[in-house]
């Protein structure tokens, strides 16, 4: 069989603790330490962890020959926070786990952040705020590089600072050929603009540059309320978002849904999370938001704090131990368009609730006009999304739960909520097409939702840099170019 032949040459190649191979503890470790458990359903027939860009060359030039006659497929992984089911994980193949590419170094006078492919975001916001600088990035410190920097991605300062992937002024990259190349605004522009939302159809990425800016303590934390302030919440938000002199300061979620651990409070509990981007306490503009009642007090969190402390807090809402789904949709920031999802996910909840460790929620997260207009000026991405068309609101239902036996279920009813909504945005006229890559669920299609003219780029750019297919053919995972 192929597969055996790579592991071979694989074996040869390697020394024995970098080809890590089913039935070792060191395996196990790795293939359940995946955001969302449900990855571990996968088995690959090993788990490759090059150490630097060259072992990532030469696994690329063992490999390659097989995956181009169909017989062995791979997948790439950064920190596995992504939870669509084989995005960063493989049935019967390899997957490469990037997590030995670490270094962060700052360069060009402190303005640009060097981070290996394999960082968490955690650790390069500790090493960036020793100089009292940011990029931005994740939210959560757990999440990896690479799943936001290819994908889009809001951060606590996209708001100001716009989306992450547009922050991304260098991509290191190894091509299927084995070359590697630097993809910018003056080099492999084509590349550079497709890697900005392309995810992972192109070239493995060994290497980011990020721009840094100066940042010191801000405010911000969570409120956790009850349903009947929602309504009220959702309309100061829009209100906020269509102020023609609105701050780019602020980022805010707005969240609703159920878990087991409340339901005794509320069958619905809400959560707004809330942060103000300068070293204000309790910034008059965000009262709203923070100061209705009745509340949670003893779960109010926030404060002045710092990025790392944040993104701690962010993390710590997370979960290693649970199946996790994501499933998004974007909409015109629109109160009824809005209220009308909010009601359509509470009215789908009944039939979950007696699930085994059920949390459930319904996030809104906007997308500025600040933040739209910050792409162009950014050098461009590939998302399609125009920025005359906002403010949007993405909506995320995310969940959690134990169980593999109720996947389905799940699954098949945040799919009809979604699909509702939709349908429910177009007969308002306030529907987009845009769903963000890193919130797509598998079935769903983020690709197509750029538009013709970006698929057509991306496309082109893909037979460009890798004209054979390699990354279509063989990484099966994640959303790919010619479907």
């Amino acid at each position: 069989m192929a597969i055996n032949e790579v592991l071979k040459a694989l074996k040869g190649a390697f020394p024995t603790a970098q080809v890590v191979l089913p039935g070792t503890d060191a395996f196990t470790a790795l293939n359940t330490s995946y955001l969302s458990k449900a990855q571990a359903d996968l088995q690959p027939r090993a788990i490759f962890l090059p150490r630097d860009r060259d072992d990532v060359i030469k696994f690329i030039r063992v490999i390659g020959p097989y995956t181009l006659q169909g017989s062995v497929k791979f997948a790439v992984r950064g920190a596995g926070q992504q939870p669509a089911l084989g995005c960063n994980n493989v049935d019967d193949g390899i997957t490469v786990d990037l997590r030995n590419l670490t270094g962060i170094l700052l360069k060009d006078n402190d303005a640009t952040v060097s981070i290996g492919a394999g960082e968490r975001w955690g650790e390069v916001y500790s090493k960036l705020q020793e100089k009292g600088l940011a990029v931005t990035g994740s939210r959560s410190g757990m999440g990896g590089i690479g799943g936001l920097a290819l994908s889009g991605g809001l951060s606590f300062f996209s708001t100001r600072e716009g989306f992450i992937t547009d922050n991304v002024t260098n991509f290191e990259v190894v091509l299927a050929s084995g070359e590697v190349i630097n993809a910018n605004a003056n080099k492999n522009t084509d590349l550079f603009v497709s890697l900005r939302g392309g995810g992972n159809n192109f070239a493995i990425v060994t290497r980011y540059d990020m721009r840094t800016f100066k940042q010191g303590k801000f405010w911000g934390g969570a409120v956790f309320y009850f349903p009947n302030s929602f309504p009220s919440q959702v309309e100061a938000y829009v209100k906020e978002l269509k102020d023609p002199e609105a701050t780019n300061e602020t980022h805010i979620m707005l969240g609703a849904g159920y878990s087991a651990t409340f339901a005794q409070i509320s069958e619905i509990m809400c959560m707004n999370q809330v942060y103000y981007t300068r070293e204000v306490e309790s910034p008059p503009i965000l009262d709203p938001f923070v100061n209705m009642q009745p509340q949670l007090d003893h779960m109010r969190s926030v404060r002045m704090l710092d990025l790392v402390d944040a993104a701690k807090e962010q993390a710590s809402q997370g979960s290693s131990t649970s199946r996790v789904s994501y499933i998004n949709t974007t909409v015109k920031a629109d109160v009824p368009t809005l209220m009308a999802a909010y009601e359509t996910y509470v009215n789908a909840l009944g039939p979950l609730k007696a699930i085994e460790g059920l949390t459930t929620s319904f996030t809104l997260q906007a997308y500025p006009k600040s933040l739209l207009a910050m792409t162009e000026s950014a050098g461009g991405n590939s998302l399609g999304i125009d920025p005359l068309e906002g403010p949007l609101m993405s909506i995320l239902l995310l969940s959690f739960w134990q169980n593999k036996e109720d996947d389905d279920k799940i699954h098949s009813t945040f799919k009809s909520v979604i699909e509702a909504v939709d349908q429910d945005a177009a007969t308002r006229g306030t529907a987009v097409s845009y769903k963000y890559m890193n919130y797509a669920a598998p079935f769903q299609d983020p690709i197509n939702s750029y538009g013709k003219e970006s698929k057509a780029k991306l496309q082109a750019t893909s037979k460009k840099y890798d004209p054979e297919g390699l990354f279509q053919k063989g990484v099966s995972g994640g959303w790919k170019l010619l479907g």
